[in-house]
């Protein structure tokens, strides 16, 4: 069962990875797409307010985009914890809230060490 566990967490891992990718992606290809236009719009033939609405949308479409990156992080995060709950925490993987409480710990020992002396048996 544990290998069944661990496949179906490699899998979503993958998953995870490959979606928030794809909203980045989704996000660059809007932002090009957005600075096309724009410099299709400083033609001196081209009235300056030529495509507004096009612009509007599309920062729209962005907009979008972003917080749908935001609800996958989100996801990611509830994912997590199921992982660490569920399987345990790979310890050889480096997580930002794994480097910030290793930090926090390294600034304590840094702060008083002799608390931490004190500690030990």
């Amino acid at each position: 069962m544990f290998d069944r566990v661990n496949q179906d967490a490699w899998k979503i891992r993958k998953l995870m990875r490959e979606a928030e990718a794809l909203n980045d992606e989704m996000l660059i290809a809007l932002a090009a797409l957005k600075s096309e236009m724009l410099k299709a719009r400083r033609n001196p033939q081209v009235e300056v307010y030529t495509g507004q609405d096009a612009v509007l949308h599309l920062t729209e479409a962005e907009q979008m985009i972003t917080r749908a990156g935001n609800q996958l992080f989100r996801t990611h995060r509830a994912l997590s914890t199921v992982a660490r709950e569920t399987a345990g925490v790979d310890e050889d993987v480096e997580t930002k809230e794994r480097n910030l409480k290793s930090a926090d710990a390294d600034s304590q020992l840094r702060s008083s060490p002799a608390q931490v002396l004190d500690a030990t048996p």
